[in-house]
């Protein structure tokens, strides 16, 4: 009896879901990474910013109005996406256009090579011949962001060691990538640590889907993410790593889906650009408390993200920056994935980044913060409050 072929989702099979646009309303949505919204939904202090505007700020998933797709791809006017790099260009550059407001980078995750812990196997030559597994979803809708990382990822190992991915059997792991629109998934959510809470995702395989095949001796080798993922994988005693990208100093190479990117849409940027501004306001602030206070954003952040524990969390953002910026550094590495995704037919068509980038809403939002500290340091100390920084008046 022949196996059934499993049905890919299609715009043209699937009915998506949103809520109706009211520009008194902003959602969010964020990826379990590190990055100022995933510590600001615990603090609530974007809320705040929205609540000075009179504009209420909720998690796009705590309406059962709304499934899971517009994490994906952008299709609520009203939302701001914090999350990984490829699902943003992606829209961009295939389905809608919108802003790019801020990034974070992890300067130290481009990711590893995982092999059985008890195999004969230490170096990338030794898999000369050997089966390396490649994830591939059956879902049209949205890119394909799992396969990209490891795609990238594996390419440059290769490469790294002399070899191409003509010096190994790359074998392909289809799944059907359908639950985005199940009504079993829609139950409303306060904000996505509510989901972390229901399942044990440090533990959850189904993040980490070719572990099994790997362990069962199907493949000889799999990509994962440097440090989170890794290290859990690690403490099983039975995955080891053989090759990690974090390790050189050529900081190019840095490609786990990274940098986390900040979008809106274009309509938002055009129309309400105060919605976007006070977005960053808070990200901005968030991001200073939490480089301030490293272990306590730890603390929160391993609620949601795949570190082995909070003080591996801690060790995993040390040297990351969580004020969100967009630095010239950080551009290229967006270009370098961009470009990645476009060479491989994983978008259709070229943008340019740098007119992607949007730093006046961050520019802003910045400004507003310095006078809003002007002003309440002042009228503290002066019989009235001071001219703002930016009006010209002399001091003396």
């Amino acid at each position: 009896m022949e196996k059934e072929e499993t049905k890919s989702t299609t715009f043209e099979n699937t009915k998506l879901n949103v809520i109706p646009l009211n520009w008194k309303e902003v959602y969010y949505t964020n990826c379990p990474l590190i990055s100022a919204s995933n510590v600001d939904q615990e603090l609530g202090w974007t809320r705040e910013e929205y609540k000075k505007i009179g504009v209420k700020y909720d998690y796009f998933r705590n309406t059962r109005e709304n499934d899971f797709y517009p994490h994906y791809i952008h299709n609520l006017d009203n939302l701001i996406r914090f999350g990984g790099l490829f699902p943003p260009v992606h829209v961009n550059a295939d389905i809608r256009r919108t802003r790019l407001l801020g990034v974070t980078h992890a300067p130290k995750e481009g990711g590893c090579m995982m092999v059985r812990s008890r195999d004969d196997i230490y170096r990338m030559i030794e898999l000369k011949g050997k089966k390396i597994g490649l994830s591939k979803s059956l879902n049209q809708i949205k890119t394909d962001w799992w396969r990209i990382q490891e795609h990238q990822g594996i390419e440059l190992m290769l490469r790294m060691n002399g070899m191409t991915m003509k010096d190994v059997e790359i074998v392909e792991f289809p799944y059907p990538d359908d639950w985005y629109n199940d009504p079993r998934m829609l139950d409303p959510l306060y904000n996505p640590s509510d989901l972390w809470l229901q399942r044990d995702h440090k533990r959850d395989l189904a993040f980490r889907p070719l572990e099994t095949a790997l362990e069962k001796g199907v493949i000889d080798a799999i990509y994962t993410q440097s440090k989170p993922f890794q290290h859990l994988q690690e403490a099983t005693g039975k995955f080891k790593a053989i090759e990690d990208l974090s390790l050189y100093p050529d900081w190019t190479l840095q490609v786990a889906n990274i940098p986390a990117a900040i979008t809106c849409t274009e309509e938002m940027a055009v129309k309400h650009p105060e919605l976007a501004v006070a977005f960053m306001k808070g990200m901005i602030r968030v991001g200073r408390w939490a480089n301030e206070h490293k272990h306590a954003a730890a603390a929160i952040l391993n609620r949601q993200t795949f570190y082995l524990d909070v003080e591996d969390t801690y060790e995993g953002i040390k040297p990351i920056d969580l004020v969100p910026n967009l630095s010239p550094q950080n551009l290229v590495s967006v270009e370098i994935g961009k470009d990645f995704m476009l060479r491989h037919g994983y978008i259709k068509n070229d943008f340019d980044v740098y007119k992607w980038a949007a730093p006046e809403f961050l520019e802003l939002a910045a400004r507003e913060l310095l006078e809003e500290e002007w002003k309440k340091r002042t009228t503290s100390k002066l019989p009235e409050t001071a001219a703002p920084l930016a009006s010209g008046v002399r001091l003396g």
